[in-house]
């Protein structure tokens, strides 16, 4: 039932961490991934509260799991990074106190106040081996390193010998002992020390701490929060559940190197829009929030858990591929990079999951026709007449399912199923008529694609984008001799409308630069561009860029036109 989601208090440090409470990261949690940049913004705020004994400083929420082992036992979803710093802080200040007792300073008192530290922020000794246990037990990369040599002060022997996370952990403690150093007021008493980390450190750090019962109330909980970092978090805890579901070692080893190869393809930040796009092949109007959900109703033992782990390593390579041109995936199919190209540069990714399906099902010829329909569509819904990409996701998805269910098994009949968001030829001249695309920041290679996309069809001959300058015929910058042609107003609205962009040699460019229209009239005729070439107006004028966009479009709309329409 609802009320049962979650439970959710105000906590402090020291409150988490006494009364015998464990807190546990999960075995394949991420590694220790904190540096210097963090630990400074950290302590930053703990000198802050050590000034001024009033305040205390919000750290954010921390969500725990409800260990089935024990109720004083509790599984860290989010909020592993903090913990363990705050840790090593506390280590760091029972480390000067240790060394207080070896320089005979007050060694009695010192010694029972680092045994009594060591009990409430660490851990007690276990009573055979007689080392220190641990409150906090870290994952399966960190935890041998945090025990053996953190909580039980053990220097390394070689630092830089440790895998990165370690040498983190290391640095953490590195960090904070020389911070301790540069406070003379504490630095020499233990008494002061023993306060400092127990009412500035321990009481004053303050946790929103949100207890769940179970995996799917965790990610609810992401959801609801909306925190930073929550892709992150939220891969983590799929991995932890699918890894939770093999039992043998030799099992649990395939995995991890099998996730391992996804992560290293995919990157971990964008795994949860990968796995969107994959578990849109079967499902429909999937939403980031329903991913968890999604997969753990599917996967519920060890060998579904390897079939989409084969799944998604099946689709990875494909994926990183859809995003490079360049990627050596299609070096076997060169017609492929140049649309790939255009749906990149159209910032197209909604037809993933029709592209992944069909790249199953299709032969290699009618891939490549489907990624030339995609880019057409992707170029008229989207960039010029900016229709709602939500509808576009929606039959994208549902294509995507019948392409991987059989029912659909050529281009032909995918324009067939999209036919409702091809923009029928007058719109989509219409709409190009009154088009205009910055040509400042990234636009500015859209602006290059479209105007070699027109030249090559005027001239017959192809054209490198970036063999050419994008002339603004009337100028970014117009002097007081465009006046009388364009007020103010007219100026910033018609800049960068298509009927005022041409592609020009560069020096040309440079050369006439804002230089008024007859000027630069003298010199277009002598440009190899057909386009430019073709600027025969008397004056430019408004109604002179409307006229040249107006044959612009009736270009483009057999420029980017389907093989699969019989409209003229």
């Amino acid at each position: 039932m609802t009320r049962n989601l979650l439970d959710t208090r105000t906590t402090s440090f020291g409150d988490l961490i006494s009364n015998g409470k464990i807190y546990r990261v999960p075995l394949f949690q991420r590694d220790y991934s904190w540096s210097e940049e963090q630990w400074e913004d950290l302590w930053q705020d703990i000198i802050a509260l050590h000034a001024d004994f009033s305040s205390s400083h919000y750290m954010g929420a921390i969500v725990l799991q409800t260990s089935s082992q024990s109720e004083k036992e509790f599984i860290i979803i989010d909020g592993q990074q903090r913990l363990a710093t705050l840790s090593i802080i506390a280590i760091a200040v029972i480390e000067k106190i240790r060394q207080l007792v070896q320089q005979n300073l007050d060694p009695d008192a010192n010694q029972e106040r680092q045994e009594i530290l060591r009990r409430t922020y660490l851990g007690d000794k276990d009573p055979r081996s007689l080392r220190y246990s641990s409150k906090l037990i870290l994952n399966q990369n960190n935890n041998d390193f945090y025990k053996s040599n953190l909580i039980n002060l053990r220097p390394p022997h070689n630092p830089r010998s440790l895998q990165k996370s370690n040498q983190l952990l290391w640095q953490a403690f590195t960090y904070f002992s020389e911070q301790l150093d540069k406070l003379p007021e504490i630095i020499q008493n233990g008494e002061q020390l023993a306060a400092f980390l127990s009412d500035t450190v321990a009481q004053r750090l303050m946790f929103i701490q949100i207890s769940v019962q179970d995996e799917l109330n965790a990610y609810t909980v992401f959801e609801t929060l909306n925190a930073r970092g929550l892709e992150l978090t939220a891969t983590d805890l799929l991995k932890n559940y699918l890894f939770s579901l093999f039992q043998g070692p030799d099992d649990l080893e395939s995995a991890q190197s099998q996730w391992q190869r996804i992560i290293n393809t995919v990157q971990m930040e964008q795994f949860p829009e990968f796995l969107r796009y994959y578990l849109s092949l079967r499902h429909t109007r999937v939403r980031r929030e329903r991913l968890f959900k999604l997969v753990r109703e599917s996967v519920k033992d060890a060998q579904q858990a390897f079939d989409l782990l084969d799944q998604l390593e099946n689709y990875s390579s494909l994926f990183l591929a859809l995003g490079n041109p360049n990627d050596e995936f299609w070096r076997d199919t060169p017609a492929n990079p140049p649309y790939i190209r255009e749906l990149n540069l159209f910032r197209v990714k909604q037809a993933y999951p029709t592209l992944f399906a069909a790249y199953q099902k299709f032969e290699a010829d009618n891939f490549t026709r489907l990624l030339k329909l995609v880019a057409v569509i992707s170029f008229r819904y989207t960039i010029v007449s900016s229709l709602n990409p939500n509808e576009l996701e929606k039959i994208y998805n549902q294509t995507a399912i019948d392409i991987a269910k059989g029912n659909i098994t050529t281009p032909r009949q995918v324009f067939e199923r999209m036919r409702t968001v091809y923009v029928a030829n007058e719109k989509f001249q219409q709409d190009f008529v009154l088009l205009a695309i910055s040509t400042k920041g990234q636009k500015r290679k859209l602006v290059r694609y479209i105007l070699a996309k027109l030249e090559a069809d005027a001239s017959g001959v192809e054209v490198n984008e970036d063999s050419f300058s994008i002339e603004h015929i009337l100028p970014e910058n117009p002097g007081s001799d465009w006046e009388p042609n364009f007020t103010k107003a007219q100026s910033e609205e018609m800049v960068y409308r298509l009927g005022n962009l041409t592609p020009l040699e560069p020096p040309v460019n440079r050369d006439i630069g804002n230089k008024s229209y007859p000027i630069k009239r003298e010199r277009y005729p002598q440009s190899v561009y057909a386009l430019t070439k073709g600027i025969m107006a008397e004056e430019w004028t408004p109604d002179s860029i409307a006229d040249r966009q107006r044959d612009l479009a009736r270009r483009a709309v057999h420029i980017w036109k389907s093989d699969f329409t019989e409209e003229i």
